[in-house]
């Protein structure tokens, strides 16, 4: 039998909902929740959001909710933002389009620099005063996954650089769509912002999307032998800017 919310349950979470219209269907965006973060041993409190794709766009809430528990969302990776000071509607933001990376966020592997971009972009946005990270949960290896990822590592420790690992496996260099997280900015946001990135193709994907770009922050950093190799093929194969020789001289 299901079981129907109680009413005052669906006013409380019903404000916190933003519908976002699709192609596909819809995108839920729930936030802002109060988060505060240990950053560099400071704690710090961030507007959390997070997001769900959905096939069904309604504004009857009741009927997103009533589906959560009989679909396994812990299997599937939603979306984040920690967005810090006035992000919403303030002027001078800065913005980060973080992809996840299991092994660099969450273990601080060195292999990559993914960890220490996410810890330094979200400590750049505090020490800015005002921006968001956007933590994008479905990019992870540049978009072929955690399990095709552990194998595109076992080619490289036997000579394959990131870019040749990815294409021996059958992807492409680069598969990562920033469509969604385009669409929740936009939800989120309508002034212009600053991108943290020496991505070319992250500055690209917002001008395509009619998003005023004020400017671009670099983010290079935690270089060593362990990811060097992994850093100059970024800039040689990848296209990422190397900004005043910042990162990988030979």
């Amino acid at each position: 039998m299901k079981k129907t919310l109680n009413p005052k349950v669906i006013s409380v979470l019903e404000d916190k909902i933003q519908l976002i219209k699709t192609e596909k269907g819809a995108i839920y965006l729930v936030g802002p929740i109060r988060l505060p973060v240990n950053l560099y041993g400071e704690t710090v409190v961030f507007k959390w959001y997070c997001w769900l794709n959905c096939d069904e766009a309604t504004e009857d809430y009741q009927i997103i909710i009533d589906k959560l528990s009989s679909v396994n969302l812990a299997e599937l990776q939603q979306s984040s933002v920690l967005a810090y000071g006035d992000f919403e509607y303030g002027e001078d933001a800065i913005l980060r389009f973080h992809s996840i990376c299991h092994t660099g966020d969450i273990f601080g592997s060195k292999r990559c620099d993914c960890g220490f971009q996410l810890k330094q972009s979200m400590k750049m946005i505090v020490d800015h005063g005002m921006g968001a990270l956007f933590y994008l949960a479905n990019h992870e290896g540049r978009g072929i996954g955690l399990f095709s990822k552990a194998m595109a590592y076992i080619l490289q420790e036997n000579g394959y650089d990131t870019v040749e690992a990815n294409e021996a496996l059958g992807f492409v260099d680069d598969s990562r769509n920033y469509g969604d997280a385009i669409l929740v900015l936009k939800a989120l946001r309508s002034k212009p912002v600053t991108l943290i990135t020496n991505n070319p193709k992250k500055l690209q994907a917002l001008k395509n999307a009619g998003l005023e770009v004020s400017g671009r922050e670099s983010i290079w950093g935690d270089i060593s032998e362990y990811n060097e190799k992994y850093l100059k093929t970024k800039i040689n194969k990848s296209g990422h800017i190397n900004d005043e020789g910042t990162c990988c001289n030979d």
